[in-house]
């Protein structure tokens, strides 16, 4: 599935330089292709179960290749992964949505929002204050598929400005990003099941992604 897009990762690994990229432009052109039609398909199964989803063009989802290296002491010009987001609005719309990475140094799926802004991740932390045990329900039912890493990244030290100390579930309001997330296994990408794989997971997620799309949603009407 995935044989053309994984070989011009690994190549760009390797050479990473625009002069490299032009000459080889059409290995490049390829493997776009062949992502764009992955996700082409992962929008038409998605938007079964989440109709959000549903009208999105590939163009809409999948992140560019090009690196911004103007603060970046790294300066190499290409991201060596793809990535596709799909999300109500598309990749910027500011939703919450299922991301695939792909990527020869380990290959991820994804879902939810990462470091919103400050009103969008003000709006979320007030969803969860205001519902705690519908969040914690979600939270318990991903946690019983044992691939999944579960609210895992950059917390605050203390309760965030405008929250009681004494929430009881305060632990819940610190965190900076609201989602899951499961690694793939090369078994699973090299699969001819890896798209089945990817749709099931991001079945699981979804509960999550309403949860943060309503918050959002709310926050905006």
């Amino acid at each position: 599935m995935f044989n053309k897009s994984l070989k011009f990762l690994q190549l760009l690994q390797q050479n990473n330089n625009r002069d490299w990229f032009h000459a080889n432009k059409s290995i490049y052109n390829e493997a776009k292709a062949e992502f764009e039609l992955v996700t082409e398909i992962l929008i038409h199964e998605v938007s079964r179960f989440d109709k959000d989803i549903a009208g999105l063009q590939p163009k809409d989802c999948i992140f560019r290749i090009f690196r911004d290296i103007r603060f970046s002491s790294d300066k190499t010009p290409y991201k060596t992964n793809f990535g596709t987001y799909l999300v109500h609005g598309g990749r910027n719309s500011g939703f919450a949505g299922y991301y695939f990475h792909l990527d020869i140094k380990g290959s991820f799926l994804a879902g939810g929002i990462y470091m919103p802004p400050s009103e969008i991740l003000k709006a979320v932390r007030n969803e969860i204050y205001e519902h705690p045990e519908e969040f914690k329900n979600i939270l318990s039912e991903a946690k019983r598929h044992n691939e999944f890493n579960v609210l895992h990244d950059e917390k605050l030290k203390t309760a965030p400005k405008g929250f009681p100390r004494d929430f009881p579930d305060i632990e819940l309001l610190k965190y900076k990003s609201y989602g899951l997330s499961r690694i793939i296994t090369d078994s699973e990408l090299s699969s001819d099941k890896i798209l089945n794989t990817i749709i099931e997971n991001f079945k699981i997620i979804k509960p999550m992604i309403c949860f943060i799309n309503n918050a959002i949603e709310s926050k905006m009407n």
